[in-house]
């Protein structure tokens, strides 16, 4: 009996076993291969999402940049140093500036043949130069805490950054650290030199792994699509040209649908990106709120309608750029130029294509069917005058702004009319050169 039951247990400990074999480690692997910006930043969150997510049992980022925004980049390295999962980064080219601090925040750090790490100093957005010793320190502080964190060297991690810093038989003086592959490897900075991940996974015995390479989404495609410079340009010159044919005709309504979808698509992205935040939409919004006023409460333009394009503009540039508030010290030169010379042409084109169009929409078989495309002469037979033949050629003054209708006053008597286009301001002198209609047409009077 005893016997028996030795060999069920016997069974149930070996069924047991072949049950229990380890499944095939899970490796996530995503890469950093551009800029470090707002973009790179939600990528990396994302991906780090989707490992713990699948249940992945280590994280390898194949890295290749010159390095970007410091705020990002801090960003990224602390979800790395918080992250759970092991992470290593695999360094095929360059681990400069930003993207040596991400390095170092992992747990470990391999090299392609031919790569380095280092040359951390934090340039002016402005000219490339070095930025003032506050955002040094910051730098410095950054990468000393990281590399402790990491069990680095953190004298070697402030050297990357600071020219001053001599360290003995590695560094001199005017000089920040770059390693290459063997003294990387030599103070501790890089665990091997392999040319790919698979190699790396074969050192680890993890040939077997199940690796999952991060892939954006259809989401993230549309995203980068709208993020193009020329999507943004068409999407501005949408929202403005929108924007001008709803105030010049209010009411209508498909004009600012159209500026209002465009917007939408325009900021949203931006917005997902962290490129545009709270305060930089609200100054898009209060820029047409002071440009409605200008037009619809106050006659004349002034002050509201000068500030109003100064914060549509406003609004649509800072969107585009990784600015802190108003703080550009980290923002590329070239970034911030095209951003402002994007709004600025796409501005410039709605206008003319707004002068262009207009008297084209008529001509158009589409709307032919919708409005009245023909003029209906009155030799013709059509004639609709509300109005005397005897007020053609009166003088009168502006009672109520026209803008391009509104009241007129002639001999003491009180009517509607509407100008040729232009607004005239209260008290103008105008002449009436038509009566057809309920409505007399007049124009500024020279005289």
């Amino acid at each position: 009996m005893l016997l028996r039951y030795f060999f069920f247990f016997l069974l149930g400990l070996i069924s047991f076993s072949l049950f229990a074999q380890e499944k095939p480690v899970k490796v996530f692997t995503f890469k950093i291969d551009a800029d470090i910006d707002p973009a790179m930043n939600r990528r990396v969150q994302i991906a780090l999402e989707e490992a713990k997510k699948s249940e992945a049992g280590l994280i390898i980022i194949e890295m290749d940049t010159y390095g970007g925004v410091v705020t990002d980049a801090d960003e990224i390295r602390t979800q790395i140093l918080e992250s759970e999962i092991p992470i290593y980064v695999f360094i095929n080219k360059d681990a400069a500036s930003a993207g040596a601090l991400i390095s170092i925040a992992c747990d470990s750090i391999y090299m392609a043949p031919g790569s380095s790490i280092g040359a951390a100093t934090v340039v002016n957005g402005a000219d490339g130069a070095a930025a003032p010793d506050k955002y040094q320190s910051y730098m410095r502080s950054m990468m000393r805490s990281t590399a402790e964190a990491t069990g680095r060297d953190p004298k070697i991690a402030e050297a990357m950054v600071d020219e001053k810093i001599v360290i003995e038989g590695i560094s001199e003086a005017g000089s920040v650290i770059t390693f290459s592959v063997s003294e990387a490897i030599k103070h501790g900075f890089c665990e091997g030199e392999f040319d790919s991940i698979e190699e790396i996974l074969k050192s680890q015995n993890l040939e077997k792994a199940e690796i999952l390479a991060y892939e954006e989404d259809t989401v993230d495609k549309i995203i980068s699509f709208f993020l193009s410079p020329a999507i943004s340009g068409v999407l501005i010159l949408i929202i403005i040209g929108g924007i001008y044919f709803e105030l010049q005709t209010p009411g209508v309504g498909f004009p600012l649908l159209a500026a209002i979808i465009a917007t939408l698509l325009y900021f949203i992205p931006y917005y997902l990106n962290g490129l545009a935040e709270n305060w930089e939409i609200l100054v898009f919004v209060c820029g047409i709120i002071l440009l409605a006023v200008e037009l619809f409460v106050i006659p004349g333009f002034g002050i509201f309608g000068v500030m109003g394009i100064v914060c549509i503009i406003g609004g649509l540039v800072l969107g585009m750029v990784p600015n802190q508030d108003f703080n550009f010290d980290f923002v590329p030169a070239s970034q911030l130029f095209g951003a402002l010379l994007t709004v600025i042409l796409a501005a410039l084109a709605s206008v003319g294509l707004v002068f262009w169009l207009t008297p084209k929409v008529n001509e158009w078989g589409a709307f032919k069917h919708i409005t009245l495309a023909t003029t209906q002469e009155r030799s013709q037979g059509y004639t609709s005058s509300f109005y005397s033949d005897s007020l053609l050629g009166t003088s009168g003054i502006v009672h109520s702004r026209l803008r391009p209708s509104g009241k007129v006053e002639i001999d003491g008597e009180i009517y509607d009319a509407y100008s040729r286009g232009e607004f005239i301001d209260q008290g103008e002198k105008i002449i009436v050169i038509s009566t057809e209609g309920t409505s007399l047409k007049v124009k500024k009077s020279e005289a």
